[in-house]
């Protein structure tokens, strides 16, 4: 199929190892209807990142193999106590685990930069400014294959996937990068901006965030005050029985579980903004075109008139295109039992039974949705 009729954006959300399966079944399901052979741009960020640029590549038959044998610590390795907080609760490991079973990123990333579909991915910007004034105030890097060197549009990629709350930040060119939900986790409105673009189809994943808690803290306790008669001990009990006490009264427990409760907030709602701002953009386009349509109608008598209104109309800017309105496909995936998290400290297995439980709900919910707009 030509060039030309690349008219089809996909948006993959953030989601973490959950997110990331779930996704796998959306895009295989995707890969079977129509619209495929018409997709000419991958948006992603984190999980959407990695997802995006195996999509482009046509290899989601490895990445199926790959997230399959995949185990916790071989893509977020908990560091040992004592070396924290100098280098995060994590070690990111899935740079080497990737580059072991897929292949090399940098030449990964040549490939994508010669494939016939673009792949664009969001970056969370956090590099020091010594004059904040001229820093970039939304934070955020698009890292498109196109425009970006291979190398360092590898570097994005896994940047994107560095999960912050665990691992420190990764260098992209001249540039420290991290998480990109932070920013912008599901990178609609890339897709809006693109003039090309006829229709958006679009995978946000429904996170169900754990509880970090003062589980651990009880153990603790308990094996503290054997050294009660110790004056420092006693007082580490005593504030590990006031985190307790704390989470009892639905407070936060210590400031790893603040850490967590901020970050969900922020991806949540950065999510959800991202859809209530396109609606608004659809309703606005929309309601733009029947103003038109009514003035025109009152002034079709005067055809001087009637042209000088077409002439204000099409001369109109608004920040969104105004020409035309955008058909989109939204795909929401939430895992409804078993879920694949890092975890803290020590993780629960990653099952095949459950990537593959989690495989089934994507490309269910894509079979769906796109049944509901006439592809299925």
């Amino acid at each position: 199929m030509g060039a030309e009729r690349r008219d089809v954006a996909v948006v993959l959300s953030g989601g973490g190892m959950s997110g990331i399966v779930m996704e796998l079944g959306f895009l295989q399901r995707l890969r079977e209807s129509t619209v495929w052979d018409r997709v000419g741009v991958f948006f992603g960020t984190s999980a959407g990142a990695l997802a995006g640029c195996m999509a482009v590549l046509d290899r989601l038959g490895d990445l199926e193999e790959f997230l399959l044998r995949l185990r916790p610590e071989e893509a977020f390795r908990a560091n040992r106590i004592w070396r924290l907080p100098l280098l995060g609760t994590h070690d990111y490991v899935l740079p080497q685990t990737i580059a072991e079973r897929l292949g090399d990123t940098a030449e990964m990333a040549r490939e994508v930069a010669a494939a016939d579909r673009e792949l664009v991915v969001i970056v969370t910007d956090v590099t020091p400014s010594p004059d904040e004034r001229v820093s970039d105030p939304l934070f955020e890097r698009a890292y498109s294959s196109r425009t970006t060197p291979p190398e360092e549009m590898a570097q994005a990629v896994l940047a994107s996937a560095a999960i912050s709350s665990l691992v420190l930040p990764l260098q992209v060119g001249e540039r420290i990068g991290t998480d990109g939900g932070w920013v912008r986790n599901y990178p609609l409105g890339y897709a809006y901006d693109r003039p090309e673009v006829q229709l958006i189809v679009g995978f946000r994943y429904v996170p169900r965030y754990p509880v970090l808690g003062a589980g651990a803290l009880h153990a603790a306790i308990a094996r503290l005050r054997r050294y009660s008669r110790l004056p420092a001990a006693r007082t580490l009990v005593a504030e590990l029985e006031e985190a307790v006490e704390r989470e009892e009264r639905g407070l936060p427990a210590h400031i790893a579980d603040i850490f967590s409760r901020l970050s969900r907030v922020a991806i949540i709602r950065n999510t959800e903004l991202e859809e209530v701002v396109a609606d608004w953009r659809d309703r606005s386009v929309r309601e733009l075109h029947s103003l038109r349509e009514e003035v025109g109608a009152l002034v079709a008598d005067d055809p001087e008139l009637a042209a000088a209104v077409d002439a204000r109309f099409a001369r109109a800017r608004f920040p969104f295109r105004h020409d035309r309105a955008i058909p989109r496909i939204t795909v929401v995936g939430s895992p409804n039992g078993p879920k694949l998290d890092p975890g803290f400290r020590n993780p629960k297995p990653w099952t095949v039974e459950t990537k593959r439980e989690l495989i089934a709900l994507g490309r269910d919910a894509a079979a769906a949705a796109l049944r509901e707009h006439g592809y299925g």
